[in-house]
């Protein structure tokens, strides 16, 4: 049998690396998706902004692991191989989704309850702080040079599709379920699930081609490791951290957290919120390919800037015109015109992170320096958003993320344009 032309192969390890991806996210954002139905069951009764802003704590305990597991995971792919990277991941993903499936609630094991929850999410933040410098360092490495920003850009095509795929899982149960049953057991399905798909991506990552980028570091006797990435590359990992405070913090606030915008402050049904999300999200997924082109065509940088500078105009308006609009096709317009702009963002920053590095230490380098600054800014975006709210002063938190818009926008505009100066080797 004749073997795959190298476009095929190409191709095929990209779409299996993607498939992979969606499944990891899915898994992570199934928790967020529905947050309103499972807080009650692990949290004693209070208040709706009181047990969601619990479990938005429980949410940002996740993201403190990210660091850790992009530390110990992003070294394991760089001395081990990406495709050993992305299979260790998932496997903790899906421990972490069916222990969330399978834990009776606070009224029947008392504090075990929350307990397990945040134990949960501990091994979910380990595997997506790895899964994230895997994957934008796989995807990024199997794409030609000629259409590394498009072929790369489907690191978040597979995660807003993981996103998104949770966000209708919720809408067919809610379709299909009574609001009675959602509330009681159902919430429950969404995670049962995400452990079983998990095991299906164990099975296709073991299958999956290592990058050629990885396998030209053999023999060469540089190693990753924690203290070799600050002591020789500070300025870059100094450059993720910074590029991606502002992005990531937007990405959460313009999706995840305005679900809860939309019910909590815009006063929308839980129902018609998840459908203006759901929308907004899957035009948001398929407008990632075309910018990821168009960065391929006029550079990085370009995309990067437009983000920053609509992002630091437009934040304030978009969440002002929200606390007042009732019609959810406006609603649903200007969540996706907010997702829109950050899309300069969102397209290409995998395969930015990835070309600031050399081999031997990239997957380290995109991983662990994002997985800080996702801590610190991405994981804690509801938990801060609520706590404002909870303070009286809900607008405080649209100038929080302003400013942080504002402080990657400098980055931005002093960073080379990766596209011209990329440290990806290959062709």
């Amino acid at each position: 049998m004749a073997s795959p032309s190298p476009a095929r192969h190409r191709l095929r390890s990209i779409l299996g690396g993607s498939a992979g991806n969606l499944v990891e996210w899915y898994d992570w954002y199934a928790y967020s998706a529905f947050t309103l139905y499972f807080a009650p069951h692990f949290f004693p009764k209070g208040d709706q902004t009181a047990q969601l802003l619990n479990a938005a704590a429980v949410f940002a305990v996740g993201f403190l692991m990210r660091p850790i597991g992009g530390w110990l995971m992003g070294v394991y792919g760089d001395r081990h191989g990406r495709k050993a990277g992305l299979t260790l991941s998932v496997t903790l993903m899906c421990a972490g989704s069916l222990i969330i499936a399978l834990t009776p609630g606070y009224e029947t094991i008392g504090a075990a309850a929350p307990m397990l929850l945040v134990l949960a999410r501990l091994m979910q933040g380990l595997s997506v702080g790895g899964e994230y410098g895997a994957s934008a360092t796989y995807l990024s490495e199997m794409a030609g040079k000629k259409h590394r920003g498009f072929f790369s850009s489907f690191q978040y095509v597979t995660l807003i599709s993981g996103q998104l795929v949770a966000l209708l899982v919720l809408l067919v149960l809610q379709a299909v379920l009574s609001e009675a049953a959602l509330d009681a057991w159902g919430w429950r399905i969404p995670f049962a699930i995400g452990g079983a798909l998990a095991v299906i991506v164990f099975w296709l990552r073991r299958r999956l081609a290592e990058t050629e980028s990885f396998e030209n570091t053999r023999g060469e006797g540089r190693r990753s490791g924690l203290f070799a990435l600050f002591r020789e590359h500070p300025r870059e990992a100094a450059v993720v951290m910074l590029l991606t405070a502002g992005g990531t913090l937007a990405f959460y606030a313009y999706s995840i957290y305005l679900q809860k915008f939309l019910v909590n402050t815009a006063g929308f049904d839980r129902a018609t919120a998840s459908q203006i999300n759901a929308g907004a999200l899957f035009g948001f997924m398929l407008i990632q390919p075309l910018a990821g082109a168009l960065s391929d065509r006029i550079g990085r940088k370009p995309l990067m800037v437009g983000f920053g500078v609509l992002g630091v105009l437009l934040t304030w308006p978009i969440f002002t015109t929200l606390e007042s609009v009732r019609s959810p096709f406006a609603a649903f317009l200007i969540m996706f015109g907010a997702l829109v702009i950050v899309t300069g963002y969102t397209s290409i920053n995998a395969v930015v992170k990835a070309e600031l590095f050399p081999a031997h230490i990239r997957t380290l380098g995109v991983a662990l320096p994002y997985a800080l600054a996702n801590a610190l800014f991405g994981g804690t975006a509801e938990y801060v958003a609520l706590w404002f709210k909870g303070a009286g002063w809900e607008r405080g938190f649209y100038w929080y993320v302003t400013t942080m818009i504002g402080i990657s926008l400098i980055t931005y505009l002093r960073m080379r344009d990766t596209a011209k100066h990329s440290r990806i080797l290959e062709d």
